[in-house]
């Protein structure tokens, strides 16, 4: 009788150092694939649907500055609706102001198309590394695809910025100022004034003497997404564009800009300027 006993308790024992011996290792391979998925620093849909709605500026395109005649804005509203602005001096490309654009998230892909023309697709992807509230970074692939010459493609790194600040309406009044950046292409040592509308026009002026002379460009319009100020106008048949980058605190505006000059050298143009309320 107590060897069965004694028998009996051995094989208690043994399956439970069995059980137990399992649970550890389920426990552990468990483990051990969180904390890869985590290693790996992959980034979820489940992440980017959570921080990618708002207004992001493209602030670094392969690990530089990126320069302000090649910024864009991407305002996400939501998991299916966006819109896109895009700076580009070349007056023959479209002008492209908040224009609603198609999203897709798929996995840590987001894609962002739109038409600007008939004829003429532009997709946006981003394959997203690294998102937060703040800003996301991406390996970017934009392709441009016609009817009539099939699909160019370039790629590059880009890192995005969040930006909650709306100047679209700060910005409408007369200002008055001049180039702060000596030594550039802007700087002709004159004051200037702009007029900027509630319809999306603009008026600029040149001094002279006391008087303020209106140019006598055509087109002259604008506009402002995030902190980007966009204007384009028309000197006889060329469309001329100017990007720049605003801040507006009260009665002051300041625009700066990242160029490049003909030699493939960056620069710093600035402006500060004055609203005026005669």
């Amino acid at each position: 009788m107590k060897k069965s006993l004694c028998l009996l308790l051995s094989l208690i024992l043994l399956c439970s150092t069995i059980i137990l011996s399992g649970c550890a290792d389920n426990n552990s391979a468990n483990s051990g694939s969180e904390t890869d998925a985590t290693a790996s620093g992959e980034v979820t849909q489940e992440q980017i649907e959570k921080n990618i709605i708002g207004t992001w500026f493209l602030s670094e395109q392969d690990g530089l500055p990126a320069l302000t005649n090649e910024k864009r804005i991407l305002d996400i509203v939501s998991t299916t609706e966006a819109y896109i602005s895009i700076s580009s001096t070349d007056g023959k490309a479209p002008w492209i102001d908040s224009m609603a654009s198609e999203i897709n998230i798929n996995d840590n892909v987001v894609t962002i198309a739109f038409n600007p023309h008939e004829g003429v697709l532009i997709k946006n992807e981003f394959a997203i590394t690294d998102i937060s509230e703040d800003e996301f970074s991406a390996d970017y692939t934009y392709s441009r695809t016609t009817d009539n010459s099939g699909t160019s493609v370039s790629e590059s790194t880009v890192k995005f910025v969040k930006m909650d600040d709306d100047l679209s309406d700060d910005i409408i009044g007369t200002w008055e100022g001049r180039c702060t950046s000596k030594d550039t292409m802007f700087d002709d040592g004159q004051d200037h004034r702009w007029e900027y509308k509630a319809d999306a026009t603009f008026v600029y002026y040149v001094k002279d003497g006391d008087k303020w002379i209106a140019s006598e460009d055509s087109l002259n319009e604008y506009f402002v997404d995030g902190p980007l100020l966009c204007t384009r106008w028309m000197e006889g048949d060329e469309e001329n564009r100017e990007w720049w980058e605003i801040t507006i605190d009260g009665d002051k505006m300041n625009w700066t800009a990242l160029r490049e000059d003909e030699n493939g050298k960056t620069f710093t143009a600035t402006f500060e300027m004055t609203r005026i309320t005669e």
